[in-house]
């Protein structure tokens, strides 16, 4: 499904992401941890496209994208939920999911499916108010709504828990796990710091510190990985 290699990634001269390589299989909910700061923001942002990579290539459904735009990466099932959501905030709850089809071809939009409603009734309650009006909670739910509209075959989500509140944890925790059980081929990338949060969603786990891949496996455990957590 997705395979990084050795990929190098820099601000100017400065290098962020050094030698990491990662593999993301078919069905499978696979979680980047670490510390703030340490480039799991910007390897995500290398994987969609929209930071140029140094070195090292990107294979996604058996196709090297790396020189790919990030249009042309979400054309093809990669759908990205970024840090801080970035919904529209003068657009309506309605106007903000129907973005999410911009990735589709003309042939393939549609309306938004009830699941997305049954996912998170709030937003069709609120349908018709401005993004920029909802709380923080309620705008990742809205920015993760608008991701799955696009029926992506890899979710990219980058800290979809932080700073909100457990009620909200918890329905972000239901639509991964149901993604899981009803999509058996949608595979999941997610960066996250919450070590029960990560350990109740995932099925392996990469640890990134200072822009390397310092662990990974099946199991995450905790004496082995505190050192570069925030636990």
């Amino acid at each position: 499904m997705l395979h990084i290699q050795q990929l190098e990634v820099a601000y100017d001269d400065s290098t962020v992401i050094r030698d990491m390589s990662l593999k993301l299989y078919p069905g499978q909910t696979v979680c980047l941890m670490g510390r703030n700061g340490v480039g799991k923001t910007t390897f995500i942002k290398a994987i969609m496209g929209i930071l140029k990579t140094k070195q090292g290539n990107i294979h996604y459904q058996g196709e090297d994208v790396t020189g790919k735009s990030s249009t042309y990466r979400a054309r093809k099932g990669l759908s990205y939920v970024p840090q801080g959501r970035e919904i529209f905030p003068q657009l309506t709850v309605y106007e903000n999911i129907m973005m999410g089809f911009e990735a589709l071809s003309k042939g393939r939009r549609k309306e938004i499916d009830e699941r997305i409603y049954r996912y998170f009734p709030v937003l069709q309650k609120m349908r018709e108010r401005r993004g920029g009006d909802l709380s923080g909670g309620q705008q990742q739910q809205l920015a993760i709504a608008r991701a799955l509209v696009s029926e992506p075959q890899c979710l990219l989500l980058d800290e979809p828990t932080e700073g909100i509140q457990p009620n909200i944890v918890q329905d972000i925790q239901n639509v991964i796990r149901d993604i899981k059980e009803q999509n058996k081929e949608t595979s999941i990338l997610l960066v996250e710091q919450s070590f029960d949060f990560a350990k109740s969603v995932a099925d392996y786990f990469y640890i990134i510190d200072k822009g390397r891949i310092v662990y990974e496996g099946e199991e995450l455990i905790e004496s082995k990985v505190s050192q570069y957590l925030s636990v």
